[in-house]
């Protein structure tokens, strides 16, 4: 297996290994810079870090090298790009970027099925991924990552920790979270953003599966988790649409995280 940094002038960095590699990269990012991952086999599980300052993640992987760009703007002073990550994560000089096998034990965990920090707004073959048929004004402070980024802060709309999925208002808006293989879930949990009264709320939405059924979820003004007890078994995808805003004079709901617990 391999890690390695990528840059304009080529491969900056790399380690090598059967297992548990460990890489602390020593300059600072430049724009265009990317992380290589290389597995050996798949599909199987492993468990990435793509920075000191962020989660592991565990993650699905259906092909053998996964590349992460990493989030850079040079061309706004704001750095858009990185808005919806930590402060701390992708800057100065050392870099701490893990890759290892996931452990038996840990695939047969009940656990959420739906995080992944390191989700990219492409499919890349690293499950969970998330993806919408919109995000409002395509900025990453409102892409569909946010919903499984494991952040659950919802009591303000800017900027991290409170990055969530934005719809731009749009009637139709649909957010679809594929697991990459058959999974079983017995609970789904919305946490939808609560900077109220800048926000409104969704009072009515629509879940469907890969299996062809579908359940109506009724929601109310709330910080807090909604939770649904809902049992599925060898689903591959969920679909989460048919979102009905509350009455309200805010114009903006916007969904902080969906979370899928199961094994």
């Amino acid at each position: 297996m391999q890690i390695a940094v990528i840059t304009a002038q080529g491969t900056a960095c790399q380690v090598l290994g059967s297992d548990d590699l460990t890489m602390v990269y020593q300059a600072q990012y430049q724009p265009g810079d990317k992380l290589r991952f290389t597995v050996d086999q798949v599909p199987a599980f492993y468990v990435i870090r793509v920075d000191g300052a962020m989660d592991e993640a565990y993650v699905y992987l259906t092909q053998d090298t996964v590349d992460y760009p990493i989030p850079f703007d040079p061309e706004n002073p704001m750095n858009l790009t990185r808005i919806s990550y930590s402060p701390g994560s992708f800057i100065g000089q050392l870099h701490y970027i893990t890759l290892r096998r996931a452990r038996p034990e840990e695939t047969k965990n009940y656990r959420n099925l739906a995080k992944n920090v390191m989700d990219q707004h492409d499919d890349v073959g690293c499950y969970p991924h998330v993806h919408a048929n919109v995000e409002t004004r395509g900025e990453s402070l409102f892409a569909a990552r946010n919903t499984i980024d494991g952040v659950l802060a919802n009591a303000c709309h800017y900027p991290w920790p409170f990055q969530s999925w934005g719809i731009g208002q749009r009637e139709d808006a649909e957010l679809t979270l594929e697991f990459g293989r058959p999974v079983d879930m017995d609970e789904l949990r919305l946490i939808t953003r609560a900077d109220f009264p800048h926000d409104s709320w969704w009072e009515r939405a629509t879940v469907t599966f890969s299996d062809g059924t579908s359940e109506v979820l009724h929601m109310e003004k709330s910080a807090a988790p909604h939770v649904f007890p809902i049992r599925r078994q060898g689903i591959t995808w969920l679909k989460l649409g048919q979102l009905i805003r509350a009455d309200d004079p805010s114009p903006f709901p916007a969904l902080t995280q969906i979370e899928v617990y199961g094994r």
